[in-house]
């Protein structure tokens, strides 16, 4: 279980490089969060933790990012897209059942289109870089 408090978007990223060391190919991770709650600054330290080293953007406008690090990240974001019609066309299942690690933002928009097996995290904004991130997932061994 997790359920810290982070205080700059710098810890942010450094949460998300920490959880990124217990990913593995397969892995759906489903970020749950409003607007500004720190998902995609999240996603920017899986992706550092996992040795990409370019630039990380929120997929709201173009839906999927693909980004090749250590392992191939999936991102997707249902924000502007809610029609199964489209994401079937798009390819929804063959992201989401890939050996690739598929990282969602705003999934709960789409949950009939989703696994029941996913890793849910979620996001807090409780002050102007405060965030509460927490999730039943045992990501680090004792």
């Amino acid at each position: 279980m997790i359920d810290v408090i982070t205080k700059t978007p710098k810890e942010c990223i450094e949460l998300g490089e920490k959880i990124s060391r217990n990913l593995k190919p397969g892995d759906i991770i489903s970020l749950e969060g409003d607007l500004g709650a720190g998902k995609t600054t999240f996603v920017k330290g899986i992706l550092k933790g996992l040795n990409y080293k370019h630039s990380v953007t929120s997929p709201t406008f173009t839906l999927v990012n693909e980004y090749i690090a250590d392992t191939k990240v999936i991102h997707i974001d249902f924000y502007r897209e809610n029609s199964k019609k489209r994401w079937d066309i798009i390819g929804l299942n063959e992201y989401l059942y890939s050996n690739n690690i598929v990282i969602l933002e705003w999934g709960n928009i789409v949950k009939e289109l989703l696994p029941h097996n996913m890793i849910y995290i979620y996001m807090e904004h409780i002050g102007l870089n405060k965030r509460r991130v927490y999730s039943k997932y045992e990501f680090f061994s004792n």
